[in-house]
């Protein structure tokens, strides 16, 4: 069964994914961290990408599970001559309002956050997008290449 997910941002089919995580309690945020790592480790990733990418994974289900109440985190592996890995957060929240403000980092509008969230996600990773309506939700896609040494 082929199952999409239509926002007017962008068409997302599941199937496409490795992994499918519903993030709707705390204990979620982990579970995908150690998942998206596990992926991550068994194909290769050095060490410290595994932890990059672990630490985006953290950061990226913590927002869904603070701002929107749930989503999905969705990973895969993809290999275009070099192994790459894909992780989505998607959720069906309120969206960000002040997205600008958001990714330059230092904004936030949780008290006691240093607002380094997204934009730390953005420096982390090879490549980072984001598509957020107001009322409609977010979708973040990031990447991490292999890298060979």
């Amino acid at each position: 069964m082929l199952l999409v997910v239509r926002l007017p941002m962008r068409r997302i089919s599941f199937d496409e994914y490795q992994l499918v995580i519903k993030i709707t309690r705390e204990e979620d945020i982990v579970l995908a961290r150690q998942m998206v790592k596990n992926l991550a480790s068994e194909a290769g990733f050095s060490l410290v990408d595994v932890t990059k990418i672990a630490t985006v994974v953290s950061e990226l289900s913590r927002n869904i599970f603070h701002y929107a109440g749930s989503g999905l985190i969705l990973a895969r592996l993809r290999d275009e001559g070099e192994k790459i890995l894909e992780i989505v957060a998607y959720d069906e929240g309120p969206g960000i309002e002040n997205l600008s403000a958001v990714l330059r980092g230092g904004y936030s509008t949780t008290p006691r956050s240093f607002g380094l969230g997204l934009s730390g996600v953005k420096k982390l990773m090879d490549d980072f997008e984001i598509e957020s309506e107001k009322g409609k939700g977010t979708i973040v896609r990031v990447e991490k290449r292999q890298r060979r040494f």
